[in-house]
């Protein structure tokens, strides 16, 4: 089939002027494609590239599917990433928003990456992202997005998983790039042995691992090796994030967040002032909201809640699952300004539960455009606006967004 793609998708795939989706492809370009599903299809020949084409540098690119747009030109591609949160805003009623430039991630700054790992059959195991649309894994032998600490991981890390017996044919590993290093969360589909233990314990103390936690196909995680504490600071604070922790996937995107959400307060606002932040995580935005007010975080992890409990005086963390039990208009009386940072499926109990009290300031960091969109529409309708939206481009070369919109009636 002969096509032309009339547009980039919100997942970064091509559009064609009947609402098909083809990877890889870009705006106006004219392309030859057969069908793969019911709405994608596949690229099978370029007949006019677009001159917006670029070629991609990394290697890996087409088959990896962590980056989908290294073959954009960098300023269309950043004039659609910031024209995701537009249309977000505009969907839920808010067409004239003030949305600031893109706060761009340089590559080489993601310190924080989930692997996948695969055993062959000569018992080699690969350790890399998953193929795009795919459950293969394309081994990395490189990658531009990652700090370069991570890249250096890769090796060594799927040398010592060859001996293993616990990795029996895949798993995963994340790891966060902390202040002490990095710290690795293991998930095998089998139990460790004791020589694996011992394996691992030589591969940490080799590459200057703090700690190496485990996580079988059954139970939450456990520590398998430490060798000495682990250790983050947030805010000039320093905390012990448990295995697995979340962090902002850059230092650079944490910064640009908490930038726009300090930004984003009242303007008046004493020192005892009352400030919730909701799916508080770690503290990312407890911390520097502390020095603005009093701080209550609201969280669902219990291994979060016990690492940012008694960190700051001016902070009180409490754990709360929001999904199950939002907090109520009654409880959220009294607060100056409600933070919130939730999950990818949005907030829609709790951000139904502030439309109906009394707050009049509510900062949402959103990384999903479209439950943005959703709940974002709830607070046009309890008669908020929007103040300033800000995206932030930490996911480089991807579809992802993330952003921070300040809305206040």
């Amino acid at each position: 089939m002969r096509l032309v793609i009339a547009r980039m998708g919100a997942a970064g795939d091509g559009v064609t002027e009947d609402g098909r989706f083809l990877p890889l492809a870009l705006p106006g370009e004219v392309v030859e494609a057969e069908p793969e599903g019911e709405r994608r299809l596949r690229l099978t020949r370029l007949f006019a590239p677009s001159p917006e084409r670029v070629p991609p540098p990394c290697p890996h690119f087409g088959a990896c599917g962590a980056c989908s747009l290294q073959h954009w030109a960098d300023a269309p591609y950043a004039a659609w990433k910031r024209g995701l949160l537009l249309e977000a805003l505009a969907r839920a009623g808010f067409a004239e928003a003030p949305v600031g430039p893109l706060a761009r991630n340089p590559p080489g700054a993601r310190r924080r990456a989930d692997f996948a790992l695969a055993r062959g059959r000569d018992g080699v195991v690969e350790i890399g992202f998953h193929a795009r649309g795919a459950a293969d894994v394309v081994a990395l032998h490189r990658c531009l997005v990652l700090a370069p600490p991570l890249v250096a991981l890769l090796a060594p890390l799927a040398a010592a998983l060859r001996g293993v017996q616990g990795l029996r044919r895949a798993g995963g590993a994340l790891v966060n790039l902390l202040d002490s290093g990095p710290d690795l969360l293991l998930r095998t589909d089998g139990a460790l042995t004791l020589q694996d233990r011992q394996r691992l314990a030589a591969f940490a103390e080799a590459e200057g691992i703090a700690r190496i936690a485990w996580q079988g196909p059954k139970g939450p995680a456990e520590t398998a090796v430490q060798l000495r504490p682990v250790r983050h600071r947030l805010a000039g604070v320093e905390i012990a994030p448990p295995p697995g922790a979340f962090l902002q996937a850059s230092a650079e995107g944490e910064a640009a967040i908490t930038a726009a959400v300090l930004a984003g307060l009242p303007e008046k606002l004493g020192p005892r002032a009352r400030i919730a932040d909701l799916y508080a995580g770690l503290g990312t935005l407890s911390l520097p909201l502390a020095a603005r007010g009093v701080v209550r975080a609201f969280e669902g992890e219990a291994g979060a809640v016990a690492a940012l409990a008694g960190a700051h005086p001016r902070v009180q963390a409490e754990r709360r699952d929001l999904a199950r039990q939002p907090l109520l208009p009654a409880e959220l009386k009294g607060f100056a300004a409600v933070v919130l940072d939730p999950p990818f499926a949005g907030a829609a109990e709790q951000v139904a539960q502030i439309a109906r009290s009394t707050v009049g300031r509510v900062i949402y960091v959103s990384c999903n455009p479209a439950a943005l969109a959703r709940d974002a529409g709830l607070l046009r309708r309890a008669g908020f606006a929007v103040r300033a939206a800000t995206p932030v481009d930490q996911f480089l070369w991807s579809a992802h967004l993330e952003s921070v919109v300040v809305f206040a009636r």
